[in-house]
């Protein structure tokens, strides 16, 4: 049986492969080389750089302390874990370079025992059925045979999950590897008695105990770093696709806008082909060139000078339809024009003020667009004189999907600046309405709950 001191030496070495594992993943350009699949030649080169550093300083700790500590020497696991990631040239640089320390130190068969090392862990990564098969290394034996056996044994053939089949051999077969090296160390230390290697019970008898101990010890030493850039790798993932989901979202809410405002303008065409068919085909001159900047954006944030100029474009096709009943007044600060703010973020609110309150009312009336910074905070005010809201309709615009306008722009600024922002509208019956936003300097790329008041 071990003794107690024995025993806490397996779990510090444990303990301090998981701690180097954590400690590599506090670098970005390590991380970077560590969780990426398709790794270059020089990705490679870079990865032994790294592990022949940090695993081989750990033997060279154990030897300048004269084996006071023991448990801190992870040569041959960082060995293994490099051709594991690396495959063979990874793997076998990583394995000479560590043994390095142990050759001054007279144990001149650690270099040919951490290059098989490097070897088997090489094979490891050629035997994964799929590339990222080598993140889900379990050192859990029993585990991988019960999954094994059970999928192996379903009498309903249907039933048979291939992959994970092809995972649970896949993990019984590197936990083999991970034994057979083990029993290499023994081999090496027992068959040359002067100048074999590192071995960290090197006083102790060895029987049968000893080795399930130190195999299950090499195992989780190995297979623990894995796990945990594995975890760091799944993270980064969730991320990507997080991103790619708030891209996607915020596609769909602006390709949702400009069909709303086509329709709206070929319909006001359609009514002024036969009576006035020079203002049809001066609408459709204007609509040209909005939609032709349109089919150019592809950017989420546009400067509020852009905007402007595309505002200015769509109120010349609206004053066709109004005649001098609409007015539109700008006061827009010069610091103002070149902050970012999303694309197509005042046309669905000035619709609404054109649609909703000018509408209405017979003797037409007035828009106001105003822009000014406030501390770091670009404030825009978008006010009418029209026939206002009452409490009620003002919810069911403010609701999502209330409103195509209104509840979009909210939604995009959600997306985009988390809680930063501030939409505010206030209006009432016959007074009109004005719809308030501040945006912050920077975008946070968190999202939180609508900053919407009414």
């Amino acid at each position: 049986m071990l003794t107690q001191t024995q025993i806490a030496a397996l779990l510090i070495k444990v303990a301090v492969s998981a701690s180097i594992a954590s400690i590599m993943m506090r670098f970005g350009s390590i991380e970077k080389i560590l969780i990426r699949d398709d790794r270059t030649v020089a990705d490679r080169l870079r990865l032994a750089f790294v592990f022949s550093v940090l695993f081989g300083a750990s033997a060279e700790v154990r030897i300048l302390t004269h084996h006071q500590y023991q448990a801190i020497d992870l040569a041959l696991e960082g060995a293994q874990i490099a051709g594991m990631l690396g495959g063979y040239v990874s793997g076998l640089i990583t394995g000479i370079c560590v043994s390095i320390p142990d050759m001054f130190d007279g144990k001149y068969m650690s270099m040919p025992l951490y290059s098989a090392a490097a070897i088997l862990g090489a094979l490891m990564h050629d035997l994964a059925p799929e590339r990222e098969d080598i993140w889900y290394f379990s050192p859990f034996v029993d585990l991988n045979l019960y999954r094994l056996f059970k999928q192996a044994l379903r009498f309903n053939r249907d039933a048979i999950q291939p992959r994970v089949i092809e995972r649970a051999a896949f993990n019984v077969a590197c936990n083999a590897i991970v034994v057979v090296t083990e029993m290499l160390r023994w081999g090496v230390y027992d068959l040359f008695k002067v100048h074999n290697t590192f071995f960290i019970f090197e006083h102790a008898r060895l029987n049968a105990w000893t080795f399930v101990a130190c195999a299950v010890t090499t195992l989780f030493s190995v297979s623990l770093p894995i796990r945990i850039w594995s975890s760091y790798r799944a993270e980064k993932q969730l991320d990507v696709q997080r991103a790619r989901l708030t891209e996607a979202r915020l596609a769909a809410l602006t390709n949702q806008i400009n069909p709303h405002f086509l329709f709206n303008t070929l319909n006001s065409i359609a009514s002024l082909t036969r009576i006035d068919p020079e203002r049809a085909r001066s609408m459709i001159y204007r609509l040209s060139n909005i939609m032709r900047r349109r089919l150019r954006s592809t950017e989420n944030l546009a400067p509020l000078r852009d905007e402007i100029s595309f505002i200015d474009d769509y109120l010349a096709i609206e004053m066709v339809r109004f005649g001098d009943k609409l007015r539109f007044y700008k006061e827009v600060e010069e610091d103002a024009l070149d902050r970012m703010v999303p694309s197509m973020i005042l046309q669905p609110i000035i619709e609404n003020s054109i649609k909703h309150g000018l509408a209405g009312k017979l003797e037409g009336g007035n828009v106001r667009l105003r822009a000014w910074i406030e501390g770091t905070r670009l404030m825009i005010s978008i006010q009418d004189d029209g026939i206002g809201m009452d409490e009620s309709k003002l919810a069911s615009v403010l609701k999502q999907g209330g409103g195509i306008g209104v509840s979009n722009v909210n939604e995009r600024l959600r997306v985009l600046f988390g809680a930063g922002y501030r939409m505010a509208i206030e209006s009432k019956p016959g007074a009109g309405t004005e719809t308030l936003i501040e945006i912050p300097e920077r975008e946070p790329v968190r999202e939180t709950a609508p900053a919407v008041t009414a």
